[in-house]
């Protein structure tokens, strides 16, 4: 299977954006330098600015002002009177719908947009997309006998047929079913795995936005609010993110154990571990999980005779006001990982809760993501 050459130095691969555009009763204005590989989320929102922000990239709209470099390539400078045509940026563009060609078979589909890119310039090959995607089977089938998540699947392979350089995707799971976004992101989960092919994933959705997301971007009415690595983001109190049942950190951990008896498996992090339901996976895999805010309580001392499994002890570094007033957010350090916890006002009182205090926090759930 053909992949990609081999990475480009990063410093090399930076995407600097500046957009800046006004309409009635909306403005975008961004300026952002994101990383040149995994997976930057575009979150907020609706009518944040994440889809108008996307289609500047992609030359599909043109800013009051402009400028967007991938690396060392111009792509598009107002001042300059820079601008590379849509047809000519080195990207795939995955919208919400799968737009397929009704009357091409899935091939051809395919092969549609492998024609884009010249034989010599291929570093995609039909086949390694094919293999990503899971649709070997479908080849031969016409679009309208597709699940939705069979004909989104095929969309992102046509993207890749492209051999882009850097993948847009607008909210690709909004239009399917929980049954039919579960069928397909561990597809996405693989493109990240597997592609040296940096990912702009726009979404709403905090739980899309952890499972496959490397760094964050917060838009809140056309402007950035906040940007980052993703574990170090979700962690923070200062953002509407943080703000109601969403709120929560992500964990990345390692298969440390499996227990027969009473089918559990471990997942070890700094700072402690957690018991979850046996998983298939082999020791030393690497596994990311959730921990909602809602599922942490705290005690000042380790609870005995209790059916709460995972006991961490950490550190109180700061509270905020939580969505409501009679809830506040706690942030806490568990041996140097970051964990929120959203409790009563009354707790924190009674608790006598305040920056250094060490608590044991007890986590009632942990949502695998993967």
């Amino acid at each position: 299977m053909k992949r990609p050459g081999p990475p480009a130095d990063a410093a090399t691969r930076r995407i600097a954006m500046r957009f800046k555009l006004a309409w009635p009763g909306f403005a975008l204005d961004v300026d952002l330098d994101l990383p040149g590989r995994g997976v930057t989320a575009l979150f907020g929102h609706s009518g944040s600015g994440k889809t108008t922000l996307l289609r500047c990239i992609a030359g599909l709209q043109r800013g009051d002002e402009a400028r967007l470099a991938f690396g060392d390539e111009v792509w598009e400078d107002s001042r300059s009177g820079v601008f590379v045509p849509t047809h000519r940026r080195p990207l795939g563009y995955v919208f919400q719908e799968a737009s397929l060609f009704p009357h091409l078979t899935v091939a051809k589909n395919l092969a549609y947009g492998q024609k884009r890119v010249p034989a010599g310039e291929r570093r995609v090959s039909l086949e390694a997309a094919v293999e990503l995607l899971g649709i070997a089977p479908l080849l031969e089938r016409m679009p309208e006998r597709l699940s939705g998540g069979e004909r989104q699947r095929v969309a992102i392979a046509r993207a890749l047929a492209t051999s882009p350089r850097l993948l847009l995707m607008d909210e690709p799971l909004a239009a399917l079913d929980l049954k039919r976004k579960n069928e397909i992101l561990p597809y996405l989960e693989r493109l990240h795995d597997e592609l040296d092919i940096p990912v702009l994933y726009v979404s709403h959705s905090p739980d899309e936005v952890a499972r496959l997301a490397d760094h964050v971007v917060l838009l809140d009415q056309g402007r950035v609010v906040a940007q980052g690595g993703l574990i170090e983001t979700m962690a923070r109190l200062d953002l509407p993110t943080a703000f109601g049942e969403d709120a929560g950190v992500v964990i990345d951990s390692v298969v440390a154990g499996h227990d027969e008896h009473y089918h559990l498996t471990r997942l070890d992090f700094p700072g402690g571990h957690v018991l979850v339901a046996r998983r298939p996976e082999a020791i030393g895999h690497r596994l990311r999980f959730r921990v909602h805010a809602r599922d942490v309580s705290l005690a000042t001392e380790r609870a005995e005779g209790t059916s709460i499994t995972n006991l961490l002890p950490a550190t109180v570094r700061e509270l905020a006001d939580a969505d409501t007033p009679a809830h506040v957010l706690v942030r806490l350090d568990a041996g140097g990982t970051p964990l929120l916890a959203r409790i009563t006002r009354r707790s924190a009182d009674q608790l006598a809760l305040a920056p250094g205090k060490p608590m044991w926090a007890q986590i009632k759930a942990v949502a695998l993501l993967g």
